[in-house]
């Protein structure tokens, strides 16, 4: 099937968003830089996860979207600084396996290790953990592909460091991460239901500091939180939650999905690679027939949050399949969800019905937006610059930053201009 203009329909991991422009699959390093060289729109493409048009250009702008996923995958050890450089396309289970084979490990994963790690990076995305950081704060060095098709690299202790790792895209083509490492360690998960409203309202911070990680998935009925995955280090042990059950069989979050596709439960230690994931490198995450949303909450008006959308449990039921709630620590990067507090992350998993959906996010956000909520940045959300201005402290210096490091906005797109503002804006 075409697009009538010869090239074959290209889309993202979930099928609601069509590429408009033309995708080259990049064979190195140097030739993303003479795509970047060349051309007067550019955007780079990683697993493809985001569910928007965040990664995508018009054919109007006369661009194209450079793809990573044929660089080759690398992951080199630095012993000594404890560190690890790897390639811009790789994904987390690539770089997960790698390190694991020298007997290294990241300190936390997402829950899908099918994203790539500069697209995660890019975005502020996420695992979970009251002590654990975003997935960019284990950056300590970027290489990037800047407008003029020069690589530089950006270093931590540099003064545009915390601007440029959460940066959207805006500032160029990430060809390599460094990222901090430590000796690999093994996990547990242990999967608990039946958490009343009320324990977690008791002592939201018993909930979510029960383990090293710690997801607690809801559809926002009146029973309360129907699962809790709690992931240990395995020289740990998991707290005990009031009034929830362990499970005696494997679960999956989401109603009829095939518990197959996830990792390994019922408090077995393995390595952190199988256990800090929610599914398997080697199948297919999730159902992957959904949109996504996720808002991270000032952890302070976190039960206020639960309490506005469990008063929207009704409205968003025919849509939702499932949230989750996980937390995240504070961090200094500029546009990170969790810059300057510790959040608790809101994700929704929706039916793929973007008409039905995007009818539901205005209520969504009308609720979680005056409390601080910041939307991911690669996930459904109507928000904005109007409403995420106020949210983003550093976002004047980001956009000072953009300007000065690519003031023909050669990686510009319709998504940075909604989100951050045209020229002239703020």
């Amino acid at each position: 099937m075409g697009t009538g203009t010869g090239r074959p329909i290209e889309t993202n991991w979930a099928g609601n968003h069509r590429y408009r422009a033309r995708i080259v699959r990049a064979r190195s390093v140097e030739h993303v830089q003479e795509l970047v060289a060349g051309a007067r729109r550019v955007r780079a493409l990683g697993s493809r996860h985001s569910f928007t048009d965040l990664t995508d250009i018009t054919d109007a702008d006369d661009g194209v979207l450079v793809s990573l996923a044929d660089l080759p995958t690398g992951v080199t050890v630095d012993a000594s600084s404890r560190s690890a450089r790897v390639t811009g396309g790789a994904t987390y289970g690539d770089v997960a396996v790698a390190l694991e084979r020298q007997g290294w490990a990241l300190g936390n994963l997402a829950s899908l290790p099918h994203i790539s790690v500069a697209g995660a990076v890019a975005t502020g995305t996420h695992g979970s953990g009251v002590g654990n950081g975003s997935l960019a704060t284990a950056v300590a060095a970027l290489e990037v592909v800047g407008p003029d098709g020069e690589l530089r690299t950006v270093a931590r202790g540099d003064a545009d460091f915390e601007g440029s790792v959460v940066a959207l895209g805006a500032l160029g083509v990430v060809t390599a991460v460094t990222l901090d490492i430590e000796p690999t360690y093994a996990v547990r998960q242990d999967v608990y239901t039946g958490l009343a409203w009320a324990a977690l309202v008791e002592d939201l911070d018993l909930v979510t500091g029960s383990a090293y990680s710690v997801s607690l998935f809801t559809r926002w009925r009146e029973d309360g939180i129907e699962q809790v995955w709690l992931k240990s280090r395995a020289d740990e042990a998991p707290a005990a939650l009031p009034g929830a059950s362990a499970a005696t069989t494997t679960l999956h979050m989401l109603e009829g999905g095939a518990t197959a596709s996830v990792t390994a439960q019922g408090g077995v230690p393995g390595p952190w690679l199988e256990r800090l994931p929610h599914f398997r490198p080697g199948v297919t995450p999730s159902r992957g027939e959904e949109l996504q949303s996720e808002y991270l909450v000032p952890r302070e008006h976190a039960l206020t949050a639960v309490d506005r959308l469990r008063a929207l449990g009704e409205r968003m039921a025919p849509v939702l399949q499932v949230s989750e709630l996980r937390t995240v620590a504070a961090d200094r990067l500029w546009l990170s969800g969790a810059q300057g507090r510790d959040i608790v992350a809101v994700h929704f998993t929706w039916v793929r019905d973007p008409v039905r959906v995007y009818a539901v996010l205005p209520a969504v956000e009308a609720a979680l937006l005056p409390l601080g909520a910041r939307p991911h940045w690669g996930k459904c959300f109507v928000a904005g610059v109007r409403e995420l201005e106020p949210l983003y402290d550093r976002l004047p210096d980001f956009r000072a930053l953009r300007e000065r490091v690519d003031p023909a906005h050669v990686f510009g797109n319709a998504f940075l201009d909604r989100a951050l503002g045209r020229d002239g804006d703020g």
